[in-house]
């Protein structure tokens, strides 16, 4: 998981932008499901909780999945990721779909600017640009998960990368001083987990029962998606 704010100078200069936020009122702090307020040109940096991010089609007509035509018509947004403490992200304009951010949980706080004004941190703009350039190696990977041509694998591939890239380690009574595998810290539906690799609700319901009885995808306190230990 790529973290902003990892290096002791990056991390005073992101608590300098914090208070430059608040003071130009560029500081905001939303409950969960509340829709943020965004637009295109400008970054946008979570400073604490998480955002959900979720594209809407400006397509008009009716469509319906190739795999199972005589479902309802699909949700009219549909889920893209996380984006966590620590990370930024950009928002642009589109002639076939807008992309809306909402707070994922609780008292999550977001903060924004121009790019050219990154020129006052210095350290922090090479960790901007750093960043981006993570999130760009994720997106050839997202797209070659997506491509795959069976849903289960789509599913599987989907879920480890974002598990890989947001996961929290967690621990068991008998080795409390080894991860015993790593859990996606939010709650996601299976029908975004649908509209995100294209298939139907019912389906990733029925696919995610085979992966867990292969054991590749668990639950952490019930209702958290994880990633079980590896076997040497």
């Amino acid at each position: 998981m790529y973290k902003v704010a990892d290096k002791e100078e990056t991390k005073s200069s992101l608590q300098q932008i914090v208070n430059w936020s608040k003071a130009k009122y560029r500081y905001r702090t939303f409950e969960s499901d509340r829709q943020i307020p965004t637009r295109s040109k400008i970054l946008y940096l979570v400073h604490q909780g998480a955002v959900k991010l979720m594209a809407k089609s400006n397509f008009s007509g009716n469509y319906h999945l190739e795999e199972d035509k005589n479902t309802p018509e699909q949700p009219q947004e549909s889920f893209l990721g996380f984006v966590g403490e620590g990370q930024l992200f950009e928002l642009v304009d589109g002639a076939k779909f807008e992309i809306n951010a909402y707070a994922q949980i609780d008292e999550t706080s977001v903060l924004w600017m121009y790019w050219h004004e990154l020129d006052n941190w210095p350290n922090f703009r090479r960790e901007v640009f750093a960043f981006f350039r993570f999130q760009q190696q994720r997106k050839l990977l997202a797209i070659a998960t997506l491509s795959q041509r069976n849903t289960i694998d789509r599913l599987y591939g989907f879920l480890s990368l974002m598990i890989e890239e947001h996961g929290i380690a967690y621990t068991n009574k008998t080795q409390p001083n080894q991860a015993n595998g790593y859990y996606l810290p939010w709650s996601i539906t299976h029908a975004e987990i649908a509209s995100a690799i294209g298939s139907t609700r019912v389906t990733v319901t029925r696919l995610l029962g085979e992966l867990r009885e292969q054991g590749l995808i668990d639950t952490y306190r019930s209702h958290y998606f994880c990633l079980p230990p590896k076997n040497p």
